[in-house]
């Protein structure tokens, strides 16, 4: 990790991202059974920590990038990290509007984007589909996201070269 606070990896290893998606999941589903508020602080604050900083000040990012991805055999696959961090946004939006939701009383609102995050991340940590990641490539196909901002995204030659581990 680099010495800088603010930022976030690039590239990502997959397996870390997988890791913290499972984390986000188990959380999620945490909240879904109990139904109590606290459960919403630490999800949003995890998604607000790795926005800004990557895992750097994440329990959940810290405990995937070292301890867990390093436990397992390989290097893992090594992905863009530009989409990575718009899909943690994403579950910042999510996460933060249910926490919101739930304070001020509308529990079903608060319920309903917890079940979306729930069903987002479970892709991500099951599957290795990352919906955000999906997103963010169609905005930068639209132009609503400037190429500049992932030029490795762009550039199918470069993720073919790497290993699939």
């Amino acid at each position: 990790m680099s010495g800088r606070l603010f930022g976030f990896p690039n590239p990502v290893n997959e397996r870390s991202a997988r890791w913290v998606a499972t984390g986000v999941v188990v959380q999620a589903v945490l909240f879904l059974i109990v139904r109590q508020g606290w459960v919403l602080i630490p999800l949003a604050y995890g998604f607000t920590a790795r926005v800004l900083t990557g895992p750097k000040l994440s329990p959940l990012g810290q405990l995937s990038t070292r301890v867990l991805t390093p436990a397992m055999k390989g290097e893992g696959r090594l992905v863009p990290g530009p989409p990575k961090r718009f899909a943690q946004g994403i579950g910042l939006v999510f996460s933060v509007g249910a926490t919101i939701a739930w304070f001020a009383g509308a529990h079903t609102v608060a319920i309903v984007l917890i079940a979306g995050l729930t069903i987002a991340a479970s892709l991500e940590a099951f599957v290795g589909f990352c919906l955000g990641c999906v997103i963010f490539g169609k905005l930068m196909r639209l132009g609503v996201i400037p190429e500049s901002v992932c030029e490795e995204c762009n550039d199918i030659s470069r993720r073919l070269a790497r290993p699939n581990v």
